[in-house]
This record gives structure tokens, sequence and C-alpha cells, in this order.
């Protein structure tokens, strides 16, 4: 997965406004506790970190799963 296709699921579940803030504020728990934007930062791949968020918010992103 490319990050522009993470950004793109990360919109699609969030929406455009909260998107940006979802990525930037909130730690995700199967990232170590890292954002979004963190992970990306730290090198993680884009399909990892859209599986961590799926996980944590189940019911956001259930139209977007793999």
């Amino acid at each position: 997965m490319r990050i522009s296709d993470l950004r793109e699921r990360l919109v699609l579940s969030f929406g455009e406004s909260w998107a940006p803030s979802f990525s930037h504020d909130i730690a995700i728990s199967e990232l170590g506790s890292m954002t979004v934007n963190e992970a990306l930062n730290a090198g993680r791949e884009a399909d990892e970190i859209w599986r961590a968020v799926c996980k944590q918010c189940p019911n956001e992103t259930h139209p977007y799963r793999y």
C-alpha cells in the first residue's frame, strides 16, 4: 500500500476534517502508542499502519478494509 492510499482510506473512514487530526493526535496501541504520522516518520509500512488503525477503530474503517 502506498502512503497516498493510506491517507485516502483515512479520509474515507474519518472524513476530511477529522482524518488529519486523527493522524496527528491519536496514539495507536498496535503501533507502540505512536500516531499514524509518527509511525510513518519512523519508517513503518503503510499497510501495517492501516491494519493497526482498522484494529483500533473497526466501526469507522469496516467499509475500507482489505
